[in-house]
């Protein structure tokens, strides 16, 4: 159990099996394609292009490394089906999201701190977003470095 009761539990993803990716892919289907989650009210939306049959975002959702090279990211594996919900629950005590403008754009971080794990979005001119990419913080340096972003923020996620 997280704590939290809006938040599933983590996917069975230890130990990696010959049809992981497939569960996987189901969750993902589920929560991004067949319908569509909204950050406080705006859409949110990925590219489709398409990588080893599957949307490119499912790999940046799910893996570590680029292909050829790439492996699963258990931990992030783990948390896929948090990343809707999460976004669907801002605002919320549990989270902290934020707006910061950086690489050229501005992002949108949603992050749950006490369970080290943050999802990042591209804000879009008309407020809808586009999902980049979710992240375990699995090391302390990670922790601290988006502890900065939040105090370097722009404004709350709207």
């Amino acid at each position: 159990m997280n704590g939290i009761d809006w938040l599933p539990d983590m996917l069975p993803v230890n130990p990696w099996s010959g049809i992981t990716y497939e569960e996987l892919y189901a969750v993902f289907r589920r929560d991004f394609v067949e319908s569509q989650p909204r950050y406080r009210g705006h859409h949110v939306w990925f590219f489709n292009d398409m990588d080893d049959g599957k949307e490119a975002i499912f790999w940046h959702l799910t893996d570590k490394g680029k292909k050829p090279n790439r492996l699963p990211d258990t931990n992030r594996s783990a948390r896929l089906s948090w990343i809707r919900p999460m976004l669907e629950h801002c605002p919320d005590a549990e989270m902290l999201d934020w707006n910061v403008d950086e690489d050229g754009a501005t992002k949108t971080y949603v992050w749950l701190k006490n369970h080290d794990f943050v999802v990042i979005l591209k804000r879009m001119n008309n407020g809808s977003r586009r999902l980049l990419t979710a992240h375990h913080l699995d090391y302390q340096d990670m922790r601290a470095k988006l502890q900065k972003k939040y105090e370097r923020r722009i404004g709350i996620g709207t």
